[in-house]
Formats: C-alpha cells, structure tokens, sequence
C-alpha cells in the first residue's frame, strides 16, 4: 500500500503485497491463461480451475480473517485483480464476484449474519451473488420493481420479482437481493436481504428460478443469468440493516468494489499492450518492424501512459476506502477512466495486429470483446460522469 513517510508518499508496495501479487500472477499465468481461450469459446466457466482458486486463497479476498478469509484491505485486493484480469477477466469475474454479493454484508450486516454467510464462503466451495439489476431498472435504481412484503407476524417477508445480469448466479448459494418495501418512497424505499437460493446440497428453494445462461459478447467464461422470485420467503434476521437502507448500501457496495472493477480493466489493458509491443517487434513490413512506424509507436507509448495513469486512480481509490473516508468520487475516477482506457487499449491493439487481430486464432480480439464489459457493468461510463459531476459541483459538506 502507497505509505506516508516523513519525506512524502511512497508507493513501494509491502514485501507481502509483492508477494500475493505474485502468487495471483503466478496463478493468471499457469493456470487461467491456458484454459482461457476455450473457456471463451464454451461459454463455461472452468469450475476444477476456481476451485483451484479457492484452495490457493485467491477467492474471498476482502472477507476478514476472523470469518475464514483472506483479510485483504481493498489496495490489496486492486493487486491481485489486476493479476487475475490480466490472465483472463471472465475467470477473474467469476472468482471475485463474491466480494460483491458478500460486501453489503461486510458494510452492514449482523454479526450473526457475517458468521453465517461469511463463513460459508470460507469453509466451504460456496458461491454468493449480487443481485441488484432489473430488466427495466439498471442505472435507475429507483426503478426497481422487486418487492419484499413483510408478514402479518412479522416473521418473514415474501420476495417477488426478477433481476437480470447476475453474475455467477447459477452456482450462488446465496444472493444479495435489493427489492422494495415501500415503493411509493422511491430509493428510499430499497431494502437490502440475504437471500438463500441453493443449500451446500445443492437444493434449491422453493419459489425461486435461475433462468437462462446468457450468451455475451465478452468475458463469456462468467456465467451470467436473469433470476426469478416467486413468494420466496426470507426471513426477518436475513434483512441488512433497517428497511430503507438499501439504497445506502448499495452505493457503499459500488464505492468499495469499483477500484477493483478499474483494477481488472487496467489488468486486461496491459494484457493488450504486452501482446501488442511484442507483435510490432515482430511483424516486418516494408523492411522494418512495425514498431519503427510512428504510427504504431506513438499508439503503444499512449496506452502505457493510460495504463500508468488508471493503476494509480484505482490506487488512490482503494487507498482512500481503507482510510475510512469518503471516496465516492476517487472511485468515479478509477472505475471510469480504467473502463475506457481499456477499451481503447484493447481496440489499438486490434489495430496494430491488423487482420490478424480481427481473427481468434490471436489472443487480443478476445480482449477487445471482454474490453467493453467494464464501461458497462457496476455503473456505466456515462453514470460515473454523472457522478463526478455531482460531487465537484454539489459537495457534501
């Protein structure tokens, strides 16, 4: 982690920070890399190759230890993503993913809740989701239709509704379900739930549907699906913090987990960029290495700048949330410039292999598809505009 000194700020990383991100590059390089490519091509998340993962204590990575976790403040948890991505985004989406279904647990749950849930994705080859998304409700949080009615008894509420782009939502045991418990209050009628949908077991409960695998343009090893509710019941000891709160949550959840989005975005960015040098020393085209053509040249020097510039967002962005402060704004920063900056990295390197790069039989047009997810999911470009207007122009305090 960047420590303050007497003499200014270091950004030399811990003896131990180098050392678990070179146990999850070691991890990209061995063993995802070689399965990713067919991994894209089934649509299929190699399950032996988590499982793997999670014998090597790569998954679970911000769940504290007193749970069984890792441990890892979210500077650490940016390192190893950018590993991971580097090997494969789809894979590492899928392996991280339940860092977000277990961060509104981490930010407002019970300690029974955090014992229950926690440890269950410690001790065991458990899966959570996040499911927050609707069909007709994705950047419009307000417009969420899923509704969860408490009982007369007020024992339990029943959950109805659906949710869609559900990140490993066919393996979760349990999901992080936002849904309305007074929809005439708008946001601040969100309500954040602990939702069991499968046990160990693999039973699942009643009432509730996981529905089609979707079939994407990019990191199509992650498995993604639309979700269903029917009367399903939760109980009242399930819900996270008060009724109400889920908008809060939700965005303390986005606020945590987007440096670690702009991570794996800077991750799949310097895949591009090392595929890209490597094959403009190669490639000869009238007489000379491509990498000789200023054209090449200067595309290759703007994307290592961009790539320099995003791991430092995504840094300061991770650093601010471990410091206990405020950093809605330094994650704007980092989800939204790694987002784009990916992207482009990844359609210049498409460029500069020309022809080839528009084949698969080259690793960088699976990069360009995977590349445009992260302008896309947990908040979109435009929506992190939105939000660094917001908070230059309508400060708190």
């Amino acid at each position: 982690m960047a420590v303050a000194t007497t003499t200014g700020v270091s950004f030399e990383l811990t003896d131990d920070q180098k050392e678990f991100r070179d146990l999850a590059h070691e991890f990209a390089e061995k063993e995802i890399r070689p399965v990713a490519a067919q991994a894209d091509r089934d649509s299929k998340l190699p399950i032996d190759l988590i499982r793997k993962g999670w014998d090597t204590g790569l998954m679970n990575l911000h769940v504290p230890e007193q749970y069984g976790g890792a441990g890892l403040n979210s500077f650490e948890g940016v390192l190893v993503m950018e590993e991971l991505a580097w090997g494969c985004s789809g894979i590492a989406t899928s392996m991280e993913a339940n860092g977000l279904g277990a961060a509104p647990v981490i930010i407002a749950g019970t300690e029974a809740q955090k014992e229950k849930y926690l440890g269950m994705l410690a001790d065991n080859f458990a899966f959570a989701a996040f499911g927050l998304t609707e069909p007709g409700a994705g950047s419009d949080v307000s417009g969420i239709q899923t509704t969860a009615t408490l009982s007369e008894d007020g024992t339990h509420y029943l959950l109805n509704g659906s949710k869609t782009f559900i990140t490993n939502a066919e393996l979760a045991n349990w999901i992080t379900i936002f849904a309305m418990t007074d929809k005439s209050a708008g946001h601040r009628g969100l309500t954040a739930f602990i939702v069991d949908v499968k046990s160990l077991d693999g039973t699942v409960v009643d009432g509730y549907t996981c529905e089609k695998h979707m079939e994407k343009l990019g990191q199509r090893a992650s498995p993604t699906n639309a979700i269903a509710f029917q009367d399903v019941v939760i109980p009242v000891e399930n819900r996270i913090g008060a009724e109400g709160e889920g908008f809060k949550i939700a965005m303390k959840t986005l606020d945590s987990t987007r440096p670690g989005v702009g991570g794996m975005a800077t991750g799949v960015a310097r895949a591009a960029l090392e595929y890209a040098m490597a094959y403009a020393v190669e490639r000869v085209q009238f007489g000379l290495p491509i990498a000789m053509n200023q054209g090449v040249n200067f595309m290759i020097a703007d994307m290592a700048t961009n790539i320099e510039a995003a791991r430092l967002l995504t840094w300061r962005g991770a650093w601010l949330h471990d410091q206990g402060e405020r950093a809605t704004l330094q994650s704007s920063h980092a989800k939204r410039f790694s987002a784009d900056i990916c992207m482009e990295a990844a359609t210049n390197a498409v460029q500069i292999f020309g022809g080839y790069g528009y084949t698969n039989e080259y690793p960088v047009e699976k990069l360009m598809r995977d590349a445009k997810i992260f302008q896309i999911y947990e908040g979109t470009s435009q929506i992190q505009r939105l939000v660094i207007a917001k908070e230059l122009l309508m400060p708190r305090g």
